[in-house]
């Protein structure tokens, strides 16, 4: 790629990149939860058309994907949940394929009254985006499209096939992704822009999602003692579950790329249900938890050892004992992902591009580091053999009050972007 491409490109993304923070704010304006991800991506798919991509739009059927590696479970039914790609179709397919791929839908938003302004009224202010989910990851999503956007302002298109993916269910199963596998998009190297903050993912965890559940004795509370309090029996199995956190997180169980990390495998209480008066013993709880895993570690071993842990926990309970707790998983089944194992040459020559990209435009060497997430990377490196390479603006608070995303990241991450598919893919006149 020539200089004076280089600097086109960066001008035209520049020019665009007022339009580019509006196009956020009002994608960013949807409040895509699970669930209620259309009217993103109706916005999405309205968009993408206009540019005259072939445009595939449909919804997800259980049947299509249970059956592939990867599959998470989900619980009731499983409706409006739709994908929306696009493809550019190259003309001369001189070039390397590619997919660029994000997911559309947000975590909640928690209490509204805990956000300094309402997350699904987007705020721009110094230098930062404000709203739930502009970080995670609506601001990569647009960052994807307007670097596409940068090529075709300075008269090119990429030399080789380019699905733009935007997609659901990243923030709790990855089934979305899985689909459009199933779907039969293939390419060779996946860019997933991610807000790790301008540095390449080396390697990800994975994660496990379940629930307890356990049934108590109800009674009136003035005769506690000859109940079984459903609630209360939840506290030793969490302290049990915990110690296995730790068990898991010592230093000759770590995998290489979390070798220096003291604590990398989280375990997370997130939601806790239960009982039905003030006044009675509660008579059942559901407790859910979300479980880290290292690249290369076993689902089913995992699985094997929560089971043994909560029942064996259990058993030092006399109510428990002979009402075990029953275990049900929902959600994350997903395995890690470590980019830092694949040596195949098509995996260092995307890095290297995304390197000389990065660099081109941060004028600073690009950092790898392992994160304590998963992301729909796992997809394309474990099951369809394509290095996946997650590099995203800097945000804050995801998932939290007050996420943000930083603005000048954005335009830094869109012109490496459009740097890097002139590279990776090639350019074609227009």
């Amino acid at each position: 790629m020539s200089d004076d491409l280089k600097t086109r490109l960066c001008d035209a993304v520049d020019a665009a990149f007022d339009q580019q923070i509006a196009f956020l704010s009002e994608l960013t304006a949807h409040p895509s939860t699970r669930g209620n991800e259309q009217s993103a991506q109706d916005f999405m798919a309205a968009e993408l058309s206009a540019r005259g991509y072939q445009l595939d739009r449909w919804q997800i059927r259980i049947e299509d994907i249970q059956h592939l590696p990867g599959f998470s479970p989900v619980l009731g039914p499983y409706e409006d949940a739709v994908n929306v790609v696009a493809t550019h179709r190259s003309t001369s397919g001189q070039g390397r394929s590619l997919i660029l791929n994000g997911h559309i839908d947000v975590v909640p938003a928690g209490p509204l009254d805990m956000w300094d302004s309402p997350p699904f009224d987007p705020q721009v202010r110094d230098g930062w985006l404000y709203g739930r989910g502009g970080g995670d990851m609506k601001a990569g999503l647009v960052s994807n499209l307007f670097a596409l956007d940068a090529l075709r302002a300075c008269g090119y298109a990429p030399a080789a096939d380019v699905h733009y993916q935007s997609v659901v269910e990243e923030e709790c199963t990855g089934n979305g992704a899985l689909a459009c596998l199933a779907r039969g998009y293939r390419a060779d190297a996946v860019l997933i822009p991610e807000p790790f903050s301008e540095n390449l993912v080396s390697a990800q965890l994975g994660v496990i999602w379940f629930q307890v559940h356990l049934k108590g004795r109800p009674t009136h509370v003035a005769y506690a003692g000859s109940g079984a309090n459903a609630i209360e029996a939840a506290f030793p199995l969490v302290k049990a579950l915990h110690e296995m956190e730790l068990r898991w997180n010592a230093r000759e169980n770590r995998h290489a790329d979390y070798a220096h990390m003291d604590h990398a495998l989280n375990l997370n209480v997130g939601k806790i249900e239960g009982g039905d008066w003030t006044s009675s013993v509660p008579a059942w709880s559901t407790f859910d938890v979300r479980m880290a895993i290292f690249p290369g570690q076993s689902i089913d071993a995992a699985k094997a050892e929560i089971e043994k842990t909560i029942l064996e926990a259990a058993q030092q309970n006399d109510f428990l004992r002979h009402s075990p707790p029953r275990i049900v998983y929902h959600g994350f089944h997903a395995e890690g992902y470590a980019l830092s194992q694949d040596g195949s040459d098509r995996a260092q020559q995307a890095i290297s591009a995304l390197e000389k990209a990065h660099s081109a435009i941060s004028d600073a060497t690009l950092k790898r580091e392992a994160i304590t997430a998963t992301t729909d990377a796992r997809f394309f490196g474990l099951y369809a053999g394509t290095p996946a390479l997650v590099y995203g603006p800097k945000a804050e608070a995801i998932h939290g009050f007050n996420e943000r995303v930083d603005l000048e990241s954005i335009r830094r991450v869109t012109k490496t972007t459009a740097l890097f598919i002139a590279d990776w893919c090639g350019t074609e006149v227009i």
